[in-house]
């Protein structure tokens, strides 16, 4: 079974990509969050975790979410993180998450796809999106091999700086940066309600046909990055930064176009 979240598409990407070639079932854990809900879930095959990098970590609503879950069946566990560079010493935390939930780590493995944290900083450029996805397409394909096989992902080495990038940056990042105060809408709101729809915590009702951010923002970027008119900003920081967004209609494309090679 996979389980995944995801803001801007790269994890569900990877995830129905996983599933398409494991043959087996996808969930986004979304579904759940949103009506504030733990899973119940039963597999005989290995559960497979997809997510994004949030400050060198799984996001932590994830692994709340994870913890809050209840996990029959099979034992083993597999974790598969998309990210722009590198995940620090996420595995550290994995390690322990598979400790206290009772399941069998069996491997991280690092993905990289385009970056789209546009709050911070540039996203990849669009020239270089398809290279990037084609190499992911090609990891996750090793990578089902092993999964499917019940074989242990290579381990990673954890350096110093990984460490303090997972352990007093990642605690610094939610403190000062995961707030949604800075979120505002232009003119250009076409009163759609994507936003709100996309948001996995609920964070974004519409008050007369204007989105308005609560105070649950896991900046997952989902609400600015998905909004069909770039009406939706962040600061000043966003105004000139183009977005990326890869929806789950061009996930079955691009998994479409690669499976007919």
């Amino acid at each position: 079974m996979i389980l995944y979240f995801t803001g801007t598409g790269n994890s569900r990407y990877l995830a129905m990509f996983l599933s398409q070639l494991l043959k087996d079932e996808c969930i986004n854990s979304a579904d759940y969050m949103k009506k504030n809900e733990a899973g119940l879930f039963k597999s005989e095959k290995p559960y497979v975790f997809v997510f994004p990098t949030y400050a060198y970590r799984m996001p932590h609503i994830f692994e709340d979410f994870i913890k809050r879950s209840h996990f029959e069946g099979s034992k083993k566990a597999y974790f598969i993180m998309s990210c722009g560079a590198d995940t620090g010493n996420a595995i550290k935390y994995i390690k322990h998450l598979c400790q206290e939930k009772d399941m069998e780590f069996m491997g991280l493995e690092v993905v990289v796809m385009p970056d789209n944290y546009i709050v911070m900083y540039a996203r990849t450029s669009e020239k270089e999106v398809p290279a990037i996805i084609e190499k992911a397409s090609y990891q996750i394909m090793k990578v089902s091999s092993t999964i499917h096989e019940h074989k242990k992902c290579n381990d990673l080495s954890i350096s110093i700086v990984d460490k303090i990038k997972s352990g007093k940056i990642n605690d610094l990042f939610y403190k000062f940066f995961v707030h949604a105060d800075k979120f505002y809408t232009t003119d250009a709101c076409i009163s759609c309600g994507i936003c709100e729809q996309n948001c996995p915590l609920n964070n974004i009702k519409l008050v007369e046909g204007k989105p308005i951010w609560s105070d649950s923002c896991t900046h997952c970027l989902a609400c600015i990055c998905s909004c069909p008119k770039k009406a939706i900003e962040y600061g000043n920081g966003t105004k000139k930064r183009a977005r990326y967004y890869l929806s789950k209609e061009q996930a079955n494309e691009l998994i479409k176009n690669y499976n007919k090679r």
